[in-house]
Order: C-alpha cells, then structure tokens, then sequence
C-alpha cells in the first residue's frame, strides 16, 4: 500500500498515537511526520489475503498470532510505526498489546510500484531496528518473485530470493508457501 504525505505539524510518538485513535482512516508515522495510507488495487489485497490466510492456518494453535494491514508495529525505538501488510508476532507482550505489536517475528509487504523503494530501502532500515524480527518478505506480483530478508546470529541480513514458481521458505515461521497458493486468483 502506498503512504502519502499529510501537511501537518510534526508530532511526538504520544500525540501521534492520541491523534490517531480519532482518526477513520490509518496513518503512518516516522520521526514526527505522518503519512496515510491509501488503498491498494484487488490483486494486492488478494495476495495479501491468501498470505494471511496460510500464515493463521499454520499457526493455528501455537503462541503465534498472525495479523493483516490494519495492526499498527513500531519500530526505531518509538520514532515510527507502520501498517505491514502482513505480520507475525509470537510475543507474549505482544498478546497482552491489542493496538501496537513491538516484537514482531515476520513481516511482510506486498509491493506495489509506487512504494516498492521505500519497503526495501528506508522501512526495511527501520524495521532491521526491531530486535525480535527474523525475517522480512517482500512480494513483486508484477515479477512473481518473493524476497525474503533473514536475520543471522550475527546480526547481518542475508537475501533469500524465490522467483515465479518456487515455493516460498519462512523460515522464521516454518512454513513453505507454493506459488499456486500464493497466487491464487490473480
């Protein structure tokens, strides 16, 4: 989904999440600016959907809970907060947490062309910020092709790339996704 600009006053992280509360539609915030969110095309949401979808499914019954673009993760330390399209936490203060999530294992977002450099360049820094994440995936539909960042013992990310039709590896979660799953009906 793409996040445009909003002419406001900068906020603070506190007023920022008070603000935010009264507002109908979602807005990100990075260091005291807010973006919102605007709509994503059917086949974005689709694949956002069958994502999800796989991600509960496999987790049914564990202490994972898996969540869509409306669930609010920080990251940075309070400085920014985002609506992944995907996410999954297994924390057990994140279980206790029903607005934010702040100890992710997995992120994922659906790119789309006009947010494509921001997910994998200045957002994927951010996110690199959250110490519990150990993967994050970013999904191409126009390429078919799925990216997925890990996290090593030693702090580096290491690049996973799945083209057209491999099956996608979480390892994070522990869960392959094939192509005909993930694509499904676009």
């Amino acid at each position: 989904m793409s996040a445009l600009p909003q002419v406001q006053a900068t906020f603070c992280a506190d007023d920022y999440l008070a603000w935010e509360a009264t507002q109908p539609e979602r807005y990100e915030f990075v260091d005291g600016e807010v973006f919102a969110m605007a709509g994503a095309e059917d086949r974005y949401v689709t694949v956002t959907g069958n994502l999800y979808m796989a991600l509960r499914q496999h987790l049914r019954g564990t202490p994972c809970r898996t969540f869509m673009s409306d669930m609010k993760v920080q990251a940075d330390a309070a400085s920014s907060y985002f609506y992944p399209d995907v996410v999954v936490t297994c924390s057990a203060a994140d279980a206790d947490s029903r607005q934010i999530k702040r100890e992710p294992l997995l992120i994922i977002e659906v790119l789309s062309p006009g947010t494509e450099a921001y997910d994998r360049g200045a957002k994927f820094q951010r996110y690199r910020q959250i110490s519990s994440l150990a993967e994050y995936a970013l999904v191409d539909i126009e390429r078919r092709r799925v990216d997925v960042f890990r996290k090593l013992p030693d702090g580096l990310w290491v690049l996973h790339p799945f083209d057209a039709e491999m099956p996608v590896i979480l390892a994070s979660v522990d869960l392959t996704i094939d192509a005909e799953t993930l694509y499904a009906e676009i």
